[in-house]
């Protein structure tokens, strides 16, 4: 696990000045990884990295350097992540091909599967990873990014060459030796305050991408950037017949998450592996089976101290039934106001989601005690969790309806006063899949945008992003679209971005046994009617996961990381915010006035706009610290480095 930077120069003499410049630029990401830190230059690339170490804490430096017994020095690597079935990958590559290794970890792995079997090699990767592989004698670099996008890859291409870096701090540092421009993305700021979140590849900065989830690349020095695209995630369920193929299906789901978590645990003996946990199923079901395999797991759960806002009691409970121990972080509104600006500038990018920010405290609570965690993220995804996924049953009745009726029910919408009861269902009922779903975000509609963004372009919205995915569904039942929509928005988006970025800004690693290849190919053959009932969600895991976790979780719906934003910026954080907005030098791009009348309106308590509020705060934010300048958190240097 590390922070990755390497730059492939246009020119041999470009690579001259980069190995100082790529040093200097990691820094910036320096709390990705205090175990190690070093850069590593040849005549065309540069490579610099800093390591958190997990697995063969002794050997297995970045970067790292394999070949077969011919050319043994051929490929060097930077990687981000872990392989989970390194050590299966390397008994078939050693059975197969005679592969020789000089290390116990994970990453020579990858450089062996890729040297045997090209391109196809990620396929046979089951982990988080983000990686680029210099081959000297094809003078290519190889480099893919995992499936669902849990480890994250920025990069930027100038005259100077083209580099790559797990964290977009690192390249603007790089912005003057590449030739970029750090102009701001005004499409992507447009897409970020519908979705809440900078979809990919886009980020804030125009001159800067990101490669996507499930994709590899290749590159030549002065060459152009090539991708493609090796996942394909399909939900191609079948329908269950009988008890018999119900109890067959739970089993499947109940093994392939047994045998998830316990590769995700996978670590050398002086690594602790913990847990987050809170009042939900899917947190409960990967501490309950990762006590399994680490006897004195602790797991850790962020609250607040307003009721309605917390899962600590719930939490409480479950750890006690599971016997783990339990450690708990309380979160005030001080606490978060000032800590923001830090977070803003781990984040690199924008992100409008308010529980990343009691994450962050629970991730540096945790990291005074554990080197990893594990969490439950993309179970919702997989599993059909989330509420809204029931949308398509309560508008069935308007799927039957001539095109015509629907269309006079949607301009009937617009005449209803705002906040009437079943305005909104009208209105959506009067759409179709793809116009109504844009992702488990939804935040500034065009109307309301047009207020409050002076540099709204007509044209611009979520289907720009959406559209893709949803002409790759096409044919499959509403509630599986709906899915894998959101595979490409919300939870590559905010959900892996945060759980990332705030985690590795404690140096502390997080894992997620539900995004798993196994598991997803389990998941993907669940049909609706075991996704969803007039009950629950995530029936066919709750059924599967019935024997092993505490009954009180078992049907209880989840609160997550739940923020008591809307509450606290009519009260502790009303003043804070206007002062935000004012100091801001965003007039060019923002309606000031109309930003500080929506708090206002939030205020009086008619409406609630504290998500749209939080939006445009944290953005103005990240415009203080990446444009203005004006903010500089105070970032502290990272804590509890190993000896290697």
């Amino acid at each position: 696990m590390c922070g990755l930077l390497g730059l492939i120069c246009a020119t041999d003499a470009d690579a001259a000045n980069a190995r100082k410049a790529v040093a200097a630029a990691l820094h910036c990401q320096r709390h990705r990884g205090p175990d190690e830190t070093d850069t590593w230059a040849d005549a065309e690339v540069v490579y610099g990295f800093n390591r958190l170490a997990l697995i063969d804490l002794a050997h297995s430096h970045q970067p790292l350097t394999w070949g077969p017994p011919e050319s043994p020095t051929r490929y060097t690597m930077n990687f981000n992540g872990e392989i989970y079935n390194y050590l299966e990958l390397r008994e078939s590559l050693t059975a197969e091909f005679g592969a020789k290794f000089n290390t116990e970890g994970d990453g020579e792995a990858i450089v062996a599967a890729y040297h045997y079997l090209g391109a196809d090699a990620v396929k046979k990767l089951r982990g988080m990873f983000a990686f680029m592989i210099w081959d000297s004698e094809k003078k290519l670099v190889f480099g893919a990014r995992d499936p669902f996008g849990i480890k994250p890859l920025f990069y930027s291409a100038g005259s100077g060459g083209i580099a790559f870096s797990s964290e977009k701090k690192s390249l603007l540092e790089l912005s003057g030796t590449l030739g970029v421009a750090e102009e701001l993305d005004r499409k992507a700021l447009q897409h970020y305050l519908v979705l809440q979140y900078v979809p990919e590849p886009e980020s804030l900065h125009a001159g800067i991408r990101r490669i996507e989830s499930g994709t590899s690349f290749t590159v030549t020095p002065g060459g152009e950037l090539a991708t493609q695209r090796y996942f394909h995630p399909v939900f191609s369920s079948k329908p269950v017949k009988g008890a018999a193929e119900a109890d067959a299906l739970y089993e499947r789901i109940a093994d392939v998450m047994k045998d998830s978590v316990a590769k995700h645990m996978i670590s050398d003996p002086d690594v602790t592996v913990g847990a987050f946990l809170s009042g939900g199923i899917d947190s409960t079901a990967t501490a309950t089976l990762a006590k399994r395999h680490n006897p004195n797991l602790i797991a850790f759960t962020a609250g607040f101290e307003r009721e309605g806002y917390s899962e600590v009691d719930v939490a409480a409970e479950t750890a006690e039934a599971i016997g783990v121990k339990h450690v708990v972080r309380t979160v005030s509104a001080d606490e978060m106001m000032e800590t923001l600006p830090l977070i803003v500038w781990y984040l690199d990018d924008p992100v409008a989601d308010p529980s990343l920010v009691p994450l962050w405290f629970i991730a540096r609570e945790a990291r005074k005690h554990v080197k990893a965690v594990l969490s439950g993220e993309g179970a919702d995804e997989l599993f059909g969790g989330y509420t809204v996924y029931n949308e398509p049953i309560s508008l069935a009745p308007f799927e039957k309806l001539p095109g015509g009726v629907r269309t006079l029910l949607g301009k009937a919408s617009k005449r209803i006063p705002e906040g009437t009861r079943g305005k909104d269902l009208l209105r959506r009922g009067a759409l179709s899949l793809e116009d109504r779903y844009y992702g488990n975000a939804r935040n500034f509609r065009d109307d309301q945008l047009r207020a409050v963004l002076r540099t709204f372009t007509e044209g611009v919205g979520f289907k720009d992003v959406t559209a893709p995915w949803y002409h790759a569904s096409e044919g499959w039942d509403p509630v599986s679209r709906m899915q894998h929509v959101d595979l490409y928005t919300w939870l590559r988006g905010d959900i892996l971005v945060k759980a990332d970025k705030v985690t590795m800004a404690n140096s502390l690693e997080l894992r997620v046994p539900f995004l798993d290849a196994e598991v997803f190919k389990v998941a993907a053959s669940i049909p609706l009617d075991q996704k969803l009932t007039k009950e629950t969600t995530k029936y066919a895991l709750r059924r599967a996961l019935a024997d092993i976790i505490p009954g009180h979780v078992l049907n209880r719906r989840k609160l997550g990381f739940p923020v008591p934003i809307r509450v606290w910026l009519r009260d502790e954080m009303y003043d804070w915010a206007r002062g935000i907005i004012s100091d801001s030098k965003t007039e060019e791009l923002l309606d000031k006035r109309a930003v500080l009348a929506l708090l206002d309106e939030h205020k009086e308590g008619n409406h609630d706009r504290s998500r749209q509020i939080w939006a445009l705060l944290v953005f103005m934010i990240w415009h203080g610290i990446f444009v203005e300048h004006r903010i500089k958190p105070d970032v502290p240097e990272p804590a509890y480095p190993i000896k290697l």
